[in-house]
């Protein structure tokens, strides 16, 4: 068995797109972890398709791999902020981190965050200047800003005395000295800056076998599985075992004060060490080791798994942050459910979202009081909630849900909070005064301004998350796509009043039918359209974005009545404009609060929550009398 002495434990964080994933690919070539005749594919470490398609990482993940006679446990972190939950409790299980950063854009909103947990919890990053290779890399300032951050996040001297590699992930190459150093196609820099300044795992050989749960994952034969670094101790499959639970004192982590919830006697049936990239069967584990053990369907988060003699065997729980964004989830009540898909009831639609709690952390579901079609949903943010959605349409489910809603708070005081995020802004020159304008309208305080040298401004802001709900795309037309914006969740914050909603109204179909060219052509005067000639529609379906603020009822299933001087394909080419074709992130943020997504496999379509055109002007009357009475 190996000895601690020869293991590193490491999180690779950084913020989203600094090249995480593509620096592990390099690392698994240098230390041969595959062999040669092995079909390994571009960013292994996302393993979910998902992942793959959007090119981030959403759930963090374990690997390993030996290099000079040494094991090297990575941990891969996600960098978005939505998901900065995954990074808080992977790092209780590590040593040190690398801490990447974007030679061209230096440190940006989730590098301050992650890197002010890693500097709490007393490490000494390792500073990586990813990306020096590119034409617009600028390392030497990159590092300054760096060195700024951790002076500004409070690091002690020997913290801010960080080591630092310069190198390009992608292409396999790290050197410690970017001026003096020869570029040779090797990584023996970073393996030796790990090596050297990671120590090893510390541990007290004196004392049983303990560890805590922090990752959880899911077998659909053994059940759930739990994840953690073994403290003190060493474990063979079958021993006796305690399972301790704890809890935060009224659920809330910011009163400090934690107990003993429950201690139950258990076996480990299977345990696991990683190698590579896979898990493989092990019958022992030690003080150092980061492994993953099967006890049974009651295990969760935080638990602390120790020897029964153990003195005092309960550790602190862990932090598990809360949801600031709900949505209702329902079933699909549309004349169209069941073409596309699956329509599930809303019992198997609950029996679905609990086997996402199983290893969903973030996630909180509970009913809609009166309600038998739907079901309250909350996570992190839009993109949480919208991975869900996603995966559940393609296990082929169809679906409703409502437009995101952040989570407020009443203080003991009466007074309510909700949600605040920092977002940071890098945009032209030239579009820098319509961003600021459209954040200011939707409250956002401009916090800092800094011109960039490059013909780019970084405008910095605290908004409340509301006053991002919609404007992503809004963002994107106004700087021509030029622009990039980064947010992060903050904290809870003064709730800031109303803000201004969706400015443009919706084109709602009053009719069953197919959509015709000549009903469309002169619909897209008023608006965009969303649908193409031949698509089948529904009452109350919305069909485009009207020019103006109100609801525009109509016909797109109108046709031309023929006469003896007209064929019946006289109109077939209108010059009809290409539709708009949403994405779900883009409907999400798109619809208003009295409208839904459909999702099937196969489609993305838009609704009236109340799809009767009478029935919601009725609705929409008593809403103004009830908010006139008030």
């Amino acid at each position: 068995m190996q000895t601690a002495s020869t293991i590193r434990n490491i999180a690779i964080i950084a913020h989203i797109d600094h090249g995480k994933t593509t620096l592990i690919d390099s690392i698994f070539r240098a230390a041969h972890t595959f062999s040669d005749h092995a079909r390994v594919d571009e960013r292994v470490m996302d393993n979910n398709a998902l992942e793959k398609e959007r090119g981030i990482t959403i759930r963090a993940k374990h690997c390993a791999v030996a290099w000079s006679g040494y094991r090297i446990n990575i941990v891969d972190t996600p960098g978005h902020a939505d998901f900065s939950g995954e990074v808080e409790r992977v790092l209780s299980t590590v040593d040190s981190v690398l801490l990447l950063v974007d030679a061209n854009e230096g440190p940006m909103p989730q590098t301050r965050y992650v890197t002010m947990r890693a500097l709490r919890l007393g490490m000494r990053p390792i500073v990586v200047v990813n990306k020096v290779d590119r034409p617009s890399a600028t390392p030497k300032r990159a590092l300054d800003k760096t060195f700024d951050l951790f002076l500004e996040l409070g690091a002690t001297d020997e913290q801010a005395d960080f080591p630092v590699i310069y190198g390009s992930g992608l292409n396999g190459w790290f050197v410690k000295d970017l001026e003096a150093d020869p570029r040779r196609d090797t990584m023996d820099p970073l393996f030796e800056a790990i090596i050297e300044h990671v120590h090893a795992p510390e541990i007290d050989e004196r004392l049983p076998f303990r560890m805590q749960i922090t990752a959880l994952g899911w077998d659909e034969y053994i059940g759930r599985l739990g994840c953690g670094r073994v403290l003190s101790g060493t474990y063979r499959v079958g021993q006796p075992i305690l399972r301790t639970v704890t809890g935060w004192k009224d659920g809330l982590a910011s009163t400090g004060e934690w107990s003993v919830l429950a201690s139950k006697s258990e076996r480990c049936s299977h345990l696991w060490k990683t190698q590579g990239i896979e898990m493989v069967e092990t019958e022992e584990a030690a003080a150092g080791d980061i492994v993953w053990m099967a006890m049974g369907d009651g295990l969760s988060l935080g638990d602390t798994i120790s020897a029964p003699d153990f003195p005092e065997p309960a550790l602190e729980p862990l932090e598990i942050e809360a949801p600031t964004v709900s949505m209702n989830f329902m079933i699909n009540s549309g004349p169209f459910a069941g073409r596309d898909g699956k329509p599930f009831t809303l019992r198997q639609l609950k029996e679905r979202l609990d086997r996402e709690l199983r290893t969903n952390i973030a996630l909180r579901v509970e009913e809609i009081p009166n309600s038998v079609e739907g079901i309250k949903v909350s996570g992190r943010g839009e993109l949480h909630l919208g991975i869900l959605i996603e995966e559940m349409r393609r296990e082929g489910i169809e679906l409703c849900v409502s437009r995101p809603e952040v989570i407020t708070r009443t203080r003991e005081d009466g007074s309510v909070e909700e949600p605040m995020e920092e977002v940071v802004i890098d945009v032209p020159d030239e579009h820098q005064g319509i961003v600021i304008e459209k954040l200011a309208r939707r409250k956002g305080e401009l916090s800092g301004m800094h011109n960039e040298g490059n013909g780019t401004v970084r405008l910095e802001f605290s908004i409340p998350t509301r006053g991002l709900i919609g404007y992503r795309g809004e963002f994107l037309t106004d700087t021509r796509g030029l622009g990039i914006m980064t947010s992060r969740y903050i904290g809870y914050g003064p709730y800031v009043g109303p803000i201004p909603a969706r400015n443009r109204g919706a084109m709602v179909s009053r009719e069953d039918g197919d959509a015709t060219s000549y009903a469309l052509e002169n619909l897209q005067e008023r608006g965009t359209l969303f649908v193409a000639p031949g698509e089948p529609l529904y009452e109350g379906m919305i069909i485009g974005e009207h020019s103006r603020p109100d609801e525009l009822p109509c016909n797109p299933a109108k046709r031309k009545g023929l006469t003896n001087h007209r064929s019946s394909t006289k109109d077939v080419d209108g010059g009809l404009d290409v539709p708009r074709k949403m994405s779900l992130d883009q409907a999400l943020e798109w619809i208003a609060a009295d409208e839904l997504v459909e999702v099937t496999p196969t489609s993305i379509r838009l609704r009236k929550t109340i799809r009767n055109l009478e029935l919601r002007q009725v609705h929409a009357k008593k809403v103004a009398a009830m908010a006139g009475s008030r």
